[in-house]
């Protein structure tokens, strides 16, 4: 009798055993459901935030008499791309630059990659990157010891040509 009730021990403990890999096996598994929702989501829009919002986190004051402000937040899986853009003229624009303590000063350059990817159509803009003679800047705000700007990974300030006397200045930063 003793050995049946040690076999049963040992059949009770070991489906009980497989029971619970069973469930962890399926708690770490995410179906396909799961996975498509996550794609689903990232990136998108985070809703009601715009110019305000891009310039406060990038500590960057849009300047007075700017015209046609626009900004967003982009969510991604990491992180989130703060745009901020608006019209001023060439002088405003320089001292917003330097006001970033960039890495190379504003000119001219290749803007085939850019934080913003197709942010600024989002605000129906012409993104810098389609933009002939557009100049840019760049920033990392922890590298060159920009307290104001600490939390901010990296800034990137392309510039466009306006109408007249004014340009287009587009900000990104995460």
């Amino acid at each position: 009798m003793r050995h049946t009730r040690a076999a049963g021990r040992r059949h009770t403990a070991g489906s009980a055993a497989v029971a619970a890999t069973a469930l962890l096996l399926a708690g770490c598994t995410a179906g396909h459901g799961d996975r498509v929702a996550d794609e689903d989501r990232y990136p998108h829009w985070q809703k009601e935030a715009g110019a305000p919002e891009a310039a406060a986190f990038m500590k960057a004051q849009v300047p007075p008499g700017a015209t046609e402000v626009r900004g967003a937040v982009r969510v991604q899986p990491q992180e989130r791309v703060y745009l901020l853009s608006f019209l001023t003229d060439q002088k405003t624009a320089r001292s917003i630059a330097d006001d970033l303590r960039p890495e190379h000063p504003l000119e001219a350059q290749d803007l085939s990659s850019s934080l913003s990817g197709d942010g600024f159509q989002h605000l129906g803009l012409t993104p810098p990157q389609e933009l002939k003679g557009a100049r840019s800047t760049s920033a990392c705000p922890p590298c060159v010891g920009d307290a104001r700007r600490s939390h901010v990974q990296a800034v990137e300030m392309p510039v466009g040509d306006g109408m007249g006397d004014r340009v287009r200045v587009y900000l990104a930063a995460y």
